[in-house]
């Protein structure tokens, strides 16, 4: 008789990997850190994509804060729920996992105790596939879950690259004529890249230069109407400078981007919507939303709701985001992805990027869904921020926090509040939360409560 259990998860936390390259190439080793240590910080919020889900381990880059796993283990019930960090943390955790005798050990125990164990990851990077590779060569019943094969991998970092996405939008812009773009080039070396985008600037008035695979808003350069001179020798030269500080724009390619001034005045500025391809190729879309965008361009959350877009909008984002799908699976892609759009001042839609992975947003999904179930977007009003920086002149350790917020935390009689998902970034005077409201107006109201208890705290 088989006393083995019947499937359990083992999860990989290894954003930075999918960024690889570009923190590599990164010129300054303090700034190629602290993106390290910031990835490794924000993977506190993926124990959310397995709330209320038993059996799973979850190997994350540090150990997570103890405050914050206690209360998160106290919210979601999880029973046999076990989170490993690694020895080390190089950037490359899949490789720091290969190095690790007792992770390697307890993946064997899941292996030993289980029928079916499934192996997932934040993203299907090279390192994650060689991993994986080596994992189920050794355990038969480890299994790929949401990634593609090592065959088909490549679709992760062409396609989630500024330059891949762009390429495709030009390939089939007669199929999908909404599967639009800014009017852009992709160029190589950063003096060619600075004449081109000097002249696009006068031209236009505005300007967007992207490194081939940044992350959450490093890696692209703004220049609004105004920013720069009109003329061409001092636009040339400015433009330039800000190229020659970065390795990375000389290492990779240069996508330049004619600039859209996005509608600030609607609350959609920022559309998104994410989506997973099963094993078997159907697609299945999680959410929309729309993204919280600095004035850099840096993410730093999202508001999910059915009615957080127009109808309109939200149904070009759903049919250009199935087309785009369907191109994906076609060529082997399993797991998530999403599209990301701007808004522009006419309420045109363009296509921005694509992120071949898990997401900034794709946690938020899983916490409503396990709370409010699969109407969720009907039921309650979400927002989030991964990285909310704190203004008190005084720093805030984590059990402090916690009391601090007590007034607007989450109720499980009133079913609204605030969730806290990381508090390891208060190392850098910042926190993640996810807050939920009856109505987007009880939400934002909940979030006004939160930022006047921390300003009475200093």
């Amino acid at each position: 008789m088989n006393s083995k259990k019947s499937t359990a998860v083992i999860y990989i936390s290894n954003m930075s990997e999918d960024v690889w390259p570009f923190i590599s190439a990164m010129s300054s080793s303090y700034e190629r850190e602290s993106e390290i240590q910031e990835n490794a910080r924000l993977s506190e919020h993926d124990l959310y994509n397995f709330f209320g889900c038993d059996d799973c381990l979850i190997i994350l880059p540090m150990p997570p804060d103890p405050h914050f796993y206690q209360y998160f283990r106290s919210l979601s019930k999880n029973q046999n729920f076990t989170v490993m960090p690694t020895k080390i943390h190089t950037g490359e955790i899949s490789k720091d996992i290969l190095n690790d005798i007792e992770i390697m050990d307890e993946i064997e125990r899941f292996a030993s105790n289980y029928s079916k164990v499934k192996l997932i990851s934040y993203t299907a990077s090279e390192q994650f596939i060689k991993l994986s590779s080596y994992i189920q060569n050794k355990y038969k019943n480890i299994v790929l879950a949401e990634s593609p094969s090592e065959a088909d991998s490549w679709v992760v970092d062409f396609y989630g690259s500024k330059s891949g996405i762009r390429q495709l939008s030009q390939q089939f812009k007669a199929d999908e004529p909404d599967f639009k773009m800014a009017g852009g080039l992709i160029t190589v070396g950063i003096v060619n890249s600075a004449k081109i985008a000097a002249n696009m600037y006068i031209k236009n008035g505005g300007i967007v230069l992207k490194t081939n695979k940044g992350h959450s808003g490093a890696g692209i350069i703004i220049y609004k109407p105004g920013d720069l001179s009109r003329n061409y020798n001092d636009c040339e030269k400015s433009i330039l400078q800000s190229l020659d500080g970065e390795k990375y724009w000389q290492e990779f390619p240069i996508i330049l981007e004619k600039y859209i001034e996005p509608n600030n005045h609607i609350g959609w500025a920022y559309p998104n919507i994410e989506f997973k391809i099963h094993q078997k190729g159907r697609i299945e879309m999680l959410y929309y939303c729309t993204c919280r965008i600095t004035d850099k361009g840096v993410f730093k959350g999202i508001e999910i709701h059915e009615n957080v877009l127009p109808d309109k909008i939200s149904a070009q984002l759903i049919d250009t985001g199935y087309f785009i799908g369907e191109k994906y699976a076609e060529e082997g892609y399993r797991g998530y992805f999403d599209v990301d759009f701007i808004t522009a001042k006419n309420n045109h839609l363009f296509v921005t990027e694509s992120n071949i992975r898990r997401t900034g947003g794709t946690h938020v999904y899983y916490l409503a869904k396990a709370l409010y179930g699969d109407n969720f977007m009907h039921d309650i009003y979400s927002l989030s921020n991964n990285l909310y920086n704190l203004k008190t002149i005084n720093s805030i350790k984590s059990e402090n926090l916690f009391t601090i917020l007590e007034p607007v935390m989450f109720s499980s009689r009133k079913m609204e509040g605030c969730i806290i998902t990381g508090t390891s970034l208060l190392a850098q005077k910042a926190y993640g939360y996810v807050i939920f409201g009856r109505t987007a107006l009880r939400a934002r109201k909940i979030e006004v409560e939160m930022e006047t208890l921390l300003t009475r705290f200093g």
